[in-house]
């Protein structure tokens, strides 16, 4: 069993929110590798956020974030987060969380919070686009062709596919399953608007997008 100092600890509690015991007892397992613990500790969270995951959550807030240019407004996002308590709700933690997925709206223009949210006529003609594509091959290379081009689209379209934009090869849905298995209830995104100025006015004054 390998030794673990208390520098090691403090480090991975920094980089991933756990407790203090939870944070020490990863890096024993891993005999001190401080990715391997990471690794560990986000594969815990996902695995207790999946249990959770039917539990009602009517309680919650809207965060809002507005990115300045030259000391202006000009991108914004708004998005209702939802828990299971309002105790919860009032948290530096859940605050936190909103606010990241606001800023996240904002830098990586999602269209849909979930891949379950798109449209079927959206699917099927992203799905008929690929195909013109691949048009020719064999099928069983279509069905693999076609299902990687959709895990790419649902990366670009869908907030809690996406990469996110602070932390490279880390999903959107991981940083909300961090926060369920740190919390201790279920965590649900139920809705985004992202505005930018002129954004209207070039759609035809069309809505911010929203789910």
């Amino acid at each position: 069993m390998a030794d673990v100092s208390a520098t090691q600890v403090k480090q991975l509690r920094e980089m991933t929110g756990a407790g203090m015991m939870d944070a020490k007892r990863a890096l024993v397992e891993v005999d001190g590798d401080i990715e391997k613990a990471k690794d560990l500790l986000r594969q815990r969270g996902l695995a207790k956020a999946a249990g959770k995951a039917g539990r009602t959550a009517n309680e919650g807030l809207v965060d809002a974030y507005i990115h300045h240019s030259g000391g202006v407004g000009k991108q914004g996002a708004m998005v209702e987060v939802n828990c299971e308590s309002d105790f919860v709700a009032r948290t530096a933690d859940f605050k936190h969380l909103a606010h990241e997925l606001a800023l996240q709206v904002v830098g990586a223009r999602p269209q849909y919070v979930r891949r379950e949210d798109i449209p079927g006529d959206v699917l099927e003609r992203e799905r008929s686009i690929y195909r013109a594509q691949v048009e020719g091959k064999p099928d069983n290379i279509v069905d693999k062709i076609l299902a990687g081009k959709l895990e790419d689209f649902y990366k670009q379209v869908c907030l809690l596919d996406q990469e996110y934009i602070r932390e490279k090869g880390k999903k959107v849905g991981d940083l909300v399953a961090e926060a369920v298995a740190k919390l201790g209830e279920n965590i649900t995104v139920a809705r985004f608007a992202r505005f930018e100025v002129g954004e209207a006015s070039e759609n035809g004054a069309a809505a911010p997008s929203q789910n």
